[in-house]
């Protein structure tokens, strides 16, 4: 059986969350051809990577990415650093052999992203983004339905990724609130890639932002400016002409992680909310009109576990959560570098997210629409 070693930089939230994702994968999918094993943690906190080493199944500690580089035992490396680290630590990768899984977004420019797409593309190995939203059941069968051309023509969108963590004005700021970040790149880079995989790139769009708290404190109680937006709004258009809003914010009172979207075609209709991960509702307007006694409305899709074989654990019959779709998304990559794929979502699909937000960046600034 082939075996992956794996070297996660970023012990963290994500970090761990791509470890248990590592740790299941002999559960959720059953016979699998090959297995992943967990070498080296690292984080610049030595007392994180020690934890991953005696908790989380790790062999090594180490706060010196350049141990994961030259650990020929290594053959995937997973970027789970704040933003700003992201394309350093990408290239140095993939420049010494290495498979990456690199955490959204993929870069803080889309020079340093489009870079990023280069190098993989020339060498040949597996380098995917973890857009992880793809990867329920329900927007699985949403990607499915609109192949199928069950929506026809999409004639309008509107996506949201909603949170309320800008809310508390008391609140330390952290990396997120820095110029890496930002709520577009944080949360609208999911909603970019999400709605993109379903309906298309777009033509034009036009941008505003809203930074809810012009200074903030910082960890030591300072007061500090705050330059990266709490709230984002983007008109777009499709090169059908169809039209799509997208918004990404932080000051939503009474929203702790909502992704939803609904998706209007001439020929039927699609909404789903993350917070009701199990169901996709789907409209089909080829149906008679039920004035007339026909069956056409909103239809609930059960889609619970529902994912393709091998997966099989728990059964297709049970409720589907956040971490599953991470995950699947988990095992696509290594079953892509298994079959010596490319990523998918690759760079470039990050790469192309990364051009909307700057694009939206741009717009913000020039208070005007701009082309794609």
């Amino acid at each position: 059986m082939t075996e992956f070693g794996v070297g996660i930089v970023g012990m963290g939230f994500m970090g761990k969350t791509h470890a248990y994702a590592h740790r299941t994968l002999p559960y959720y999918y059953a016979d699998l051809p090959f297995k992943t094993r967990l070498i080296t943690a690292c984080n610049r906190s030595p007392a994180a990577a020690e934890y991953a080493r005696d908790r989380l199944g790790f062999e090594n500690a180490t706060t010196n990415f350049e141990d994961i580089l030259n650990d020929d035992r290594i053959s995937l490396v997973h970027i789970c650093t704040p933003n700003e680290a992201h394309f350093a630590q990408a290239k140095a990768a993939l420049e010494a052999g290495k498979h990456v899984y690199c955490d959204k977004p993929l870069t803080v420019t889309y020079e340093e992203a489009r870079e990023l797409t280069e190098i993989a593309q020339r060498s040949g190995l597996t380098a995917q983004v973890a857009f992880q939203n793809r990867f329920f059941p329900a927007t699985i069968r949403a990607h499915e339905l609109i192949e199928e051309g069950r929506l026809g023509d999409i004639l309008c969108f509107r996506t949201e990724y909603l949170h309320s963590g800008a809310l508390n004005a008391e609140k330390p700021v952290g990396w997120k609130q820095g110029e890496s970040a930002g709520v577009l790149l944080d949360m609208g880079s999911h909603a970019i890639d999400l709605i993109t995989w379903l309906t298309g790139k777009f033509t034009s769009l036009y941008a505003n932002s809203i930074i809810l708290y012009p200074r903030r404190p910082d960890k030591n109680g300072n007061m500090v400016d705050i330059t990266m937006e709490d709230h984002a709004t983007l008109l777009v258009t499709l090169p059908s002409g169809g039209t799509g809003v997208i918004e990404a914010s932080k000051m939503c009172t009474g929203i702790d992680d909502e992704l939803r979207f609904e998706i209007h075609g001439s020929k039927g209709a699609l909404r789903f909310n993350l917070m009701q991960p199990n169901t996709l509702w789907f409209y089909d307007a080829t149906k008679p009109e039920a004035v007339y006694g026909g069956e056409r409305g909103f239809t609930a899709i059960e889609c619970t576990a529902r994912y393709a074989p091998p997966a099989g654990f728990p059964s297709q019959k049970n409720a589907v959560g956040w971490i599953r779709a991470h995950c699947h998304s988990l095992y696509s990559f290594v079953n892509n570098v298994y079959n010596s794929r490319p990523g998918d979502p690759s760079f470039a699909d990050g790469a192309y997210v990364q051009y909307v937000m700057a694009k939206a960046h741009e717009s913000i600034r020039q208070k005007s629409p701009v082309t794609l």
